[in-house]
């Protein structure tokens, strides 16, 4: 009896041993890919105040250099984050600029998207300086273009998103279509009018 005891208590023991092995391997590989996050293109990166993805993230150098051509370079980051937004850098006409110079959309290849963009978002920027606004109507009026600018000069220069919201409003005649967008779902359920994106200078990027 005392041998098969014995036995038995090296079985368990054995077994219990092994297990202890494998939770401390388990607990290795979880630490190291902690450590060492394998390369994703999607992976999310803090710029400044603002978070973009690799493939955003690669036109950084391309973006500096437009931005000090047109003395913005301060809007790095919200050249950045326009890029997010407009297209997550997935396709040639990464800042969706190319309406911006009364051409179809995606006609312009990367390098000169981000040229127009960023010489746009510099007239904008002018526009909105000495009209006394802030750089959410910039913001803004990338999406919904300049005449947002006028429209929110007459109403105080401020940015609010509920002039953002009027401006649609009219411009749509009140139609509404389905925005999932966690922003609009928090703020009235999920929509927005069928003009342009009035959450677009509501996420402050």
């Amino acid at each position: 009896m005392k041998v098969m005891r014995l036995k038995i208590m090296l079985i368990v023991g054995g077994i219990g041993f092994l297990s202890f092995l494998g939770l401390l391997a388990f607990v290795a590989i979880f630490i190291s890919n902690e450590e060492h996050p394998s390369d994703n293109r999607d992976f999310i990166h803090d710029i400044g105040d603002v978070s973009v993805s690799e493939d955003v993230l690669k036109h950084q150098p391309m973006v500096e250099k437009y931005a000090q051509e047109y003395g913005i370079s301060e809007y790095v980051s919200t050249l950045l984050a326009i890029i997010q937004v407009e297209s997550g850098g997935k396709v040639p006409d990464v800042m969706q600029s190319s309406e911006s110079l009364g051409l179809p959309p995606n006609s312009l290849d990367t390098e000169s998207s981000i040229k127009q963009g960023t010489k746009y978002f510099s007239d904008l920027l002018r526009s909105v300086e000495k009209n006394g606004g802030d750089i959410n109507v910039v913001i803004q009026a990338y999406n919904y273009g300049g005449a947002f600018i006028d429209y929110v000069a007459r109403r105080g220069s401020q940015y609010n998103f509920e002039l953002a919201e009027n401006f649609a409003k009219e411009r749509s005649g009140g139609s509404k279509v389905t925005y999932s967008n966690p922003i609009a779902v928090k703020k009235n359920g999920g929509w927005r009018y069928r003009y342009g994106n009035m959450f677009y200078g509501a996420t402050r990027f």
